[in-house]
């Protein structure tokens, strides 16, 4: 059997798995029954919502969709398209509000949602909060809350209950936009975005952040075949508005570069250069990268999706690696190291993995962006990888109009509710978001 047929079924078998152990950072004793990883076959399954079948799962998992692009929000306004990156928040017993990315570039020159607070009238991007029924298993509602702003693709969770969402884009007047683009920006889970952009976190090609809980520090990824991962350090816990940014550096190793020629599960260690500019008027010409690789920062291959978990930061190098088909990295900001946790051996195993969620079990989500059809791969706290979901998206029609073969469109924004009952994925082109749940004890997410 082919290794992609094989995935289909559930597991591979990965001989030279870069995961040694436990997925923490620091080491951890093996345990002393190991769990099964893979949920097993997956097959077609309908969805509860419209009827269609545009998911493969295991037996006993089930999911419903909503937000489809062009569905109402509570206003009556047409939910946006380019569903992306996501979070989860607890917001009372038994409900949860996500709110989501929308990746729309300046070609679109349609705002957003007009009404919703906004950052350029002229951008095309922003996020919508939706609200979910963990109890129920039901859509309660979704409004738009960030307009203006452009390629709004990942993001990440704060502790005090906001998302930063993140723009990848360089963009400005230049473009025939009002404004300049290629940051953060805080969007609360109750009450209303202020829609600035949070210039200290820097000007470049935006992917994902993950916040250190304990410390409240912002770590930063970047979407460039060269790419730094980087900490905003802000002043003041929970203000993201004064800090200092910069870049991780291998300590004595200037210029290290991740990209190609990594042993797995080798500790670095890790020292932190300033960025003097964080926000500098020529993005291209003074590129943040170049002025942490001036002072010795580390190279890495388009940095995307990131998640702190147990005190840990993860982060994943899309096209990281020999294969060029995605790394997994863990960087343990106690010890002030850094390893490689996985590397895709070719692109019927892994193809490269976008964002990344860890479950409240400890197993991994991988959201694939690569060629062909896309899955959700299972990373298991042993190192196991296993497919989770197929998508095959497939439709004619049959919601607001939408038709066309989406199973080649990644799969985005994958998160957990705090329980781990629910998991909520989407799929971005044509824009669809899904609740995910099953028999998670049977496996390891």
């Amino acid at each position: 059997m082919r290794r992609r047929d094989l995935l289909r079924l559930g597991l591979a078998s990965l001989g030279g798995l870069s995961v040694l152990g436990s997925l923490g950072c620091a080491t951890a004793p093996a345990p002393s029954r190991r769990k099964r990883a893979s949920y097993g076959p997956l097959g077609p399954v309908r969805d509860a919502t419209t009827g269609l079948e545009l998911l493969t799962l295991p037996q006993g998992f089930s999911y419903l969709t909503y937000g489809w692009t062009g569905d109402p929000l509570d206003d009556g306004k047409p939910t946006p398209s380019g569903h992306d990156g996501m979070a989860c928040f607890a917001v009372e017993a038994g409900r949860v509000r996500l709110i989501r990315n929308h990746e729309r570039d300046g070609n679109e020159r349609a705002l957003f949602v007009p009404g919703a607070p906004c950052y350029d009238p002229l951008g095309p991007g922003g996020t919508t909060t939706l609200e979910f029924d963990v109890g129920a298993g039901r859509w309660l509602g979704a409004h738009a809350s960030l307009t203006g702003t452009v390629r709004n693709c990942a993001g990440g969770p704060t502790p005090w209950a906001s998302w930063l969402t993140c723009e990848e884009s360089l963009s400005g007047p230049e473009k025939g936009l009002r404004e300049r683009h290629g940051y953060v920006l805080e969007v609360p889970v109750s009450g209303v975005a202020s829609g600035r952009p949070l210039r200290g976190l820097g000007r470049f090609l935006h992917e994902a952040v993950a916040v250190d809980p304990a410390t409240g520090i912002v770590y930063e990824t970047e979407d460039e075949q060269s790419a730094g991962f980087y900490r905003f350090v802000p002043e003041q816990r929970g203000d993201l508005t004064r800090g200092k940014l910069e870049m991780l550096a291998v300590r004595d190793r200037p210029g290290y570069d991740t990209r190609i020629g990594q042993p797995a599960d080798v500790e670095l260690p890790v020292e932190w250069v300033p960025i003097a500019r964080p926000d500098p008027d020529d993005p291209a010409g003074d590129r943040v990268f170049s002025q942490g690789y001036a002072l010795g920062g580390a190279v890495f291959r388009r940095l995307e999706g990131a998640f702190a978990h147990a005190g840990s930061i993860y982060f994943v190098a899309t096209m990281g690696g020999d294969e060029t088909c995605g790394q997994v990295w863990c960087h343990d900001p106690r010890a002030q190291s850094f390893r490689l946790l996985y590397e895709s051996p070719g692109t019927d195993v892994l193809d490269c993995p976008d964002n990344i969620a860890l479950s409240p079990r400890g197993g991994i989500v991988l959201c694939e962006d690569g060629q062909g059809g896309d899955f959700l791969r299972g990373l298991s706290p042993d190192g196991d990888l296993f497919t989770l979901c197929e998508n095959r998206v497939r439709l004619s029609g049959e919601r607001n109009g939408l038709a066309g073969d989406f199973t080649g469109s990644e799969l985005a924004g994958a998160c957990f509710d705090p329980t781990g009952r629910w998991l909520f994925v989407n799929v971005q082109n044509p824009g669809i978001t899904f609740a995910i749940t099953g028999p998670w004890e049977r496996g390891s997410l």
